[in-house]
Parts: C-alpha cells; sequence; structure tokens
C-alpha cells in the first residue's frame, strides 16, 4: 500500500502507482520508505488499525506523514507548484488491502498536531450550539434524579426535551462523533459499572420520546458506527484505556432495552467487518508503542535444550539470575493478563445484554433477534470460502468465539438454577433431532450420511418410525432430476442399508467410507456398528408433518416451542433421555459455535503456534552462538566480531518475540481458552454420542461435528503445551462405547 499525493497529470497502472511516476508522493509504511519515482527509507512500520495523516503545505512546498499522531518528518520539499497544479489525495492498493478516508466530514482523530493544516471547515456553529445545550441537560438531568431516578422539575424537564429536540433534530455524524459520542464518554468518566449511570438512560428515553423514530435510528446507527472505528482504530497503550473507555459506553447503550432492539434489527450485529470487531483484541506487531516493554520490562526464554534440540525445564538447571529472569518474566505477564481480562469481560457483558431473552415488553426478545442474525453470520461465512474478503477475518472470529462460549455458559447456568434437574452446561450437548427436524438451517453442509435430500428420502420411514415426524412430501418431490441421476450412479454407496454379512461379522456401510469422512472412520467404528443394530420402533400414535425452515421464516414458537410443540426439539427418538437440558435458544447458540470453530477458528490456533516455535529457534541459535564465542580462539578477532553481530541479532529478536508470545498466550493460549476448546470438544463428544443412539438417523449429524471433535482434540495435544499441559484437563464423561 503507497498512500499520498498526486496531480491531474499522473497515470498509473499494474505495475506504477502513487509516488511512482512525477509529481506523485507517497509513504509505505509496509517496507517503511517513501515514494517520488526513487525510493528511500523514511518513517516507521504501520499495522492494520493504525491512522496515518497526510499533510501537504502548499505555502512551503513540503509534504509531511504521521503515524497515530506522531509526526515522521518531513518527506518531501520543493514539491512542484504553480498554476495549473492541483494536488489529490491518492493510494494504491493491493489485493485483499483495504483502508478508510476521512476528508473532514468526521472529527480528525488527531487534530492538535494538525493546528496550521484545515482538511475542510467543520460546523463551528452547530458544534458550539450542542456542545451547549447538551451541557444544559446534563446540568438539569443530573440535579434534578432523585433516589428513584424521577425528575422532580417538570419545567426542567420541558426545557431539557425542547434542548435534545433542536439540537438532535439536525443531527450529523461529525455532531454525533465530535459531540454526542464524547459528551457519553464523558459521563463515564467517573468509573463504576455501566448501569450505575441512569443519566444515560434517562437521555436515551428522551431521544426516543423526542424525536421521530426515524431521527433516533440514525442517530443511533452514527453512534454505534462512531464507536466501532474508535475502538477498532484506537491504539494499544499498556492498561488498554481507550478499548476499555469505547467498551463500557457500548454497555451502557445497550443496557437500553428500545436502542439496544433497534441495534440489533439494524445495523448492530454481525456486519463483518463491522460488530464483530467488538469482541476483538488488537495484536500489537510493534513492541514499543504497544507499550510491551511497560509491562513486560524483563525478558525470559529457555536456554537449556536436550540432545534432540528440545526445551528441559528443569529448574535445577537454572542459574539464580535464569530464576529470577523467569519469575519476573512470568509476573510481567500477570499483569498483562489482568489488563486483558478487564476488556474481556467487558465484551461477555456485551454478549450477555443481546442473549437477554426476558425482554419481550417491546417485542421479540433480544436473544432471538440475536439467534437469527448469528445463523445469517455464519450462513455468510459457511457459504463465501472461495471470497476471503467476504469472510469475518479468523483473528475475530477467535475472540468472538470465546467471549461467546462464556455467555453462553453463564446463561445456561443461571437457567439452569431455575430448573432443578436440568443438564448444567458442563454436560452441554446437541439433541440429534435438531440435525433432521427442519427447524434448523445447515445452508446444504454436508451430513455424515451424504446430502440432505438423499437422506431426506431413504431415511424417511426411519424419521415416522424412530422420531414420529413425516417429512412434508412437496420437499421430497422437489429434488431435482441430477440429484435423482446422482443416486442411480452411486447405487449402494448412499444407502445406509446395503450392508452385507461377511464372515459372520457385519460388514462396515460403504457410505462411512466415503471420501468426504476420511479420518473419521476410526472415530466412527462403533457408530457405524450401531447403524446396523435394530432397534425397536416407536408406538406413539400421532405423528407430525415437518418442513425445512429458512432463519427469515422462523418464530420464537418455532425455536422454543409452546402449547405441546417442542420446538427444536421437535422428534425427540425413544432413545434420547427426556431430561430438561436449557432455554431451546442456548442449544441452537451453540451448534452454532461449533461451526464458527470448523470455520475458520482451529486454522488460526495453529498459525499463532508459529510464534512459539520461532522463539525456541532463535533460543536455540543464540545458544549454539553463545557457545561459539566462547571456543572462538583469541587471534580470531574478526570471527568474533561477526558472532558478538549475530548474538546481539538474535537477542533482540528474542525480545521482541518473548512480548509477543506472552500477548499471544495470554489472548489465545491462556489455560482459561485451553478450557473453552476442551469444553467444546466435549459438546461435540456427547453430541455423537447421543446421534449414536438414534441408529440410523446417526447419518443426519453434520460432518462438521467430527471434524471439531478431531480437531479440537489435535488442538489441546499440540497448541497449548507447555505453558498449559492437556494432562491437567479433567476426564471427560461419556459412554463406554466412546
Amino acid at each position: 500500500m503507497q498512500i499520498g499525493w498526486c496531480t491531474l497529470n499522473c497515470r498509473f497502472n499494474q505495475e506504477e502507482g502513487v509516488g511512482d511516476t512525477p509529481d506523485s508522493y507517497a509513504y509505505d509504511g509496509n517496507r517503511v520508505r517513501k515514494w517520488n519515482v526513487t525510493t528511500t527509507n523514511y518513517g516507521k512500520s504501520w499495522a492494520a488499525g493504525d491512522i496515518v495523516s497526510c499533510l501537504i503545505d502548499l505555502d512551503e512546498g513540503t509534504i509531511t506523514f504521521c503515524l497515530n499522531g506522531q509526526s515522521l518528518g518531513t518527506a518531501f520539499t520543493n514539491i512542484k507548484m504553480g498554476p495549473g497544479v492541483a494536488y489529490f489525495p491518492a493510494i494504491s492498493l493491493s489485493f485483499k488491502e483495504s483502508v478508510a478516508f476521512n476528508f473532514g466530514s468526521r472529527p480528525l482523530r488527531y487534530p492538535s498536531l494538525l493546528l496550521t493544516f484545515i482538511p475542510s471547515n467543520p460546523p463551528s456553529a452547530d458544534l458550539t450550539k450542542a456542545h451547549k445545550l447538551l451541557g444544559y441537560i446534563k446540568n438539569v438531568l443530573s440535579t434534578s434524579i432523585d433516589t428513584q431516578d424521577r425528575l422532580k422539575d417538570s419545567c426542567s424537564v420541558s426545557g431539557v426535551l425542547r434542548c435534545v429536540d433542536v439540537c438532535l433534530r439536525q443531527c450529523k455524524v461529525y455532531l454525533v462523533e465530535d459531540v454526542l459520542m464524547n459528551f457519553l464518554l464523558g459521563i463515564l468518566e467517573g468509573g463504576g459499572s455501566v448501569d450505575e449511570h441512569p443519566l444515560i438512560q434517562q437521555l436515551l428515553d428522551l431521544f426516543w420520546l423526542l424525536m421521530e423514530d426515524y431521527e433516533v435510528n440514525e442517530c443511533l446507527k452514527q453512534l454505534m458506527m462512531s464507536l466501532l472505528r474508535a475502538y477498532r482504530f484506537s491504539p494499544i497503550i499498556p492498561d488498554l484505556g481507550f478499548q476499555i473507555h469505547y467498551l463500557r459506553l457500548t454497555t451502557a447503550i445497550l443496557h437500553h432495552e428500545k436502542s439496544r432492539k433497534y441495534l440489533l434489527n439494524n445495523s448492530f450485529t454481525f456486519d463483518v467487518l463491522r460488530s464483530v470487531v467488538f469482541f476483538y483484541i488488537k495484536t500489537p506487531l510493534r513492541v514499543k508503542e504497544a507499550g510491551l516493554e511497560e509491562l513486560i520490562p524483563t525478558t525470559w526464554w529457555p536456554t537449556h535444550f536436550d540432545k534432540e534440540g528440545k526445551d528441559e525445564r528443569d529448574p535445577k538447571d537454572e542459574s539464580a539470575d535464569e530464576r529470577l529472569r523467569r519469575r519476573a518474566y512470568e509476573r510481567g505477564c500477570q499483569r498483562l493478563k489482568k489488563r486483558i481480562e478487564v476488556v474481556e469481560e467487558l465484551q461477555v457483558q456485551i454478549l450477555r445484554l443481546l442473549l437477554n431473552n426476558k425482554d419481550k415488553t417491546t417485542g421479540e426478545a433480544s436473544r432471538y433477534i440475536f439467534l437469527n442474525k448469528f445463523r445469517k453470520f455464519l450462513q455468510e461465512n459457511a457459504s463465501n470460502r472461495g471470497h476471503p474478503t467476504a469472510l469475518c477475518p479468523p483473528e475475530y472470529m477467535v475472540c468472538f468465539l470465546h467471549r461467546l462460549i462464556t455467555a453462553v455458559r453463564s446463561c445456561w447456568d443461571e437457567g439452569n438454577r431455575k430448573s432443578p434437574g436440568s443438564v448444567n452446561s458442563e454436560e452441554a450437548y446437541v439433541p440429534p433431532q435438531l440435525f433432521y427436524n427442519g427447524k434448523v438451517d445447515y445452508f446444504d453442509l454436508q451430513r455424515l450420511g451424504g446430502l440432505l435430500s438423499h437422506l431426506k428420502k431413504t431415511l424417511k420411514d426411519d424419521l415416522a418410525s424412530k422420531a414420529n415426524i413425516i417429512i412434508d412430501p412437496a420437499e421430497i418431490q422437489a429434488t431435482s432430476m441430477d440429484d435423482l441421476d446422482e443416486d442411480e450412479e452411486s447405487g449402494a454407496a448412499q444407502r445406509p442399508f446395503g450392508a452385507a454379512a461377511m464372515g459372520g461379522a457385519l460388514a462396515r456401510p460403504s457410505w462411512l467410507s466415503s471420501p468426504t469422512l476420511g479420518r473419521a472412520n476410526r472415530f466412527l467404528s462403533t457408530a457405524a456398528v450401531s447403524l446396523m443394530t435394530p432397534r425397536r420402533p416407536l408406538t406413539q400414535p400421532e405423528k407430525v408433518k415437518i418442513r425445512t425452515l429458512t432463519v427469515e421464516q422462523r418464530t420464537e414458537e418455532d425455536i422454543e416451542g409452546s402449547h405441546g410443540n417442542d420446538g427444536l426439539l421437535l422428534g425427540r427418538p425413544l432413545e434420547e433421555p427426556d431430561q430438561p437440558i436449557a432455554d431451546k435458544s442456548l442449544l441452537e447458540i451453540i451448534d452454532g459455535i461449533v461451526m464458527m470453530y470448523n470455520l475458520s477458528v482451529h486454522q488460526q490456533l495453529g498459525k499463532m503456534v508459529v510464534v512459539s516455535d520461532d522463539v525456541h529457534e532463535y533460543a536455540v541459535a543464540l545458544k549454539d552462538t553463545e557457545e561459539k564465542i566462547a571456543r572462538c580462539p583469541a587471534r580470531r578477532a574478526d570471527i568474533l566480531e561477526e558472532l558478538q553481530k549475530s548474538q546481539k541479532v538474535f537477542a533482540e529478536k528474542l525480545n521482541h518475540l518473548s512480548r509477543r508470545l506472552a500477548w499471544i498466550n495470554a489472548t489465545i493460549y491462556s489455560k482459561e481458552k485451553m478450557l473453552d476448546v476442551y469444553w467444546l470438544l466435549c459438546v461435540c463428544i456427547r453430541t455423537i454420542e447421543h446421534a449414536d443412539n438414534t441408529g440410523s438417523l446417526f447419518a443426519f449429524a453434520p460432518e462438521f461435528y467430527l471434524n471439531v471433535a478431531m480437531n479440537a482434540y489435535s488442538a489441546l495435544k499440540n497448541y497449548f503445551s507447555p505453558a498449559n499441559s492437556m494432562e491437567e484437563l479433567p476426564e471427560i464423561k461419556i459412554s463406554s462405547d466412546f
């Protein structure tokens, strides 16, 4: 990416961009260079989420760049000026790169450094009026709230309402970001819990009372977009103060029921690059700017290795100095972890508000709106595998998955306390009915028995006898001729009833050996046998006709059920225990969490291991270099000098990587994150066990449950060690067959 200025005379193509032609000037923070036909070193390295200010002085003929508010110095002087010469902002991008511009329609993030540069004329009169009116509102409300949070002075109320009406009827993006957002942030500056600030709740009440709905909607939309931009582009500082500040205001706004419902129904939830950002903690790519040197002043890495180059962690091999360094490093890691936990707790609070299923006074409960948006989010990411730019970034998905697990388990156990005898979250699983009763859309994802259309035809009798449900005949008739031809060609390979007895033993059904299952065959050995075991038929007198529902077609009754309707649990097989589990909506969210892990989370967990591997490789190289220095003859000063240079490079790299690894261990490979993955593994295994008990209906189980079970086990074994050992995990409680 090259960003800067150019004139109308510049001509660009696939090979030449901004800075590669005369009269165009650019800064490249990836290669840390400046460009104007030729190139030289300039500036600092940038990272995703950084803010670059591009300044041109047409009096002095200079161009300067700033990175996150810090000037990088004058980049170019004596630029071409005069009649007929006009400069325009310009940027050259490579594939998958993106940038957000601000030409003055929103407040500049770092205005104090740009006082002599004017991007555009800000709405000064509107800003002054808005600041004054909101100041009056705050004063009146602060002095008029009694212990019961009611306004005492009706005259003050009338004045407040008029002020709000005048100020926000002409709401603009600039006013929202520069005045309203900062005004609300100022209310929260005193600290304390976000639900201890009735002033924000009363302000939102007044907005909805006085203004037209479309005006409040636009105001809330702009306010949330401003918060998202502020959170996404805020620099990382040692105490993560900026992130905490913006998350606290987001939480306070979402405490307001009507505002929360609007944001859920419209612009807030699960835009690919928007709201999921709130659950991400930006990884520091540059140590000094991220403040990690302040939090972790002392670095440490392994220094003892066996003959195979593996780390030996026997404390007796440590010297006193090494022990002190290691302990100081561990204390720094703990400080970092505590700061991160504050942010994570706020993110979980946001999700708990979105999972509220008690707020039905103003329409559909938040949880059901959230659930439908969540399934659409999963569908977009499951169906766009070939279009990376349309997917949620995997690093966002990892953070979101962990926060969602924490929030769902909290809601699950909260409901469990009110329903004695129900399953607690430690023993959670997804009942097999969800895989075949049509209430949950799996977006044509592969099932263990093949395509869903094939299973509906071949197992319709089993569904009637075992689950007491009938597939809508219209769905079976809608199968295309292509599907029918495919069935004829594949023959018995797709039919689970085509197994034959050979040598007195049951042969494995050939559909269980299909290439789509691959490495899952061994894991499925007991399931294959159970599929061939005859089950006693159900004798329930009345059968229910079902059809597959899309996300848009479902209602709360389809999910939770009512008046004898089991909702998501419709079609419970006789083998499935009749025991309260949890709110049915939570079961579907857990199902979505499993799908999320399969989509990109496991792959991202594997990518992060490379930092630990790099630390090990550089530590081995440093130790080897130090041993060579010790053996180097005194007469070979030239060799000694080169070895000492290598030693310095390796040590500097290890200082950087050890702090980076501390961040990764706190955000991705911590003990708490390991327990999340372990819990997910247990959910998958129990789900497979319950599905296996249904006999031939096991074929409806989505294939991704097996993938996640195997991948989660692999992650626990290979990614989280040696900091967290798999041996410390509790035993999974499942049947003896598994």
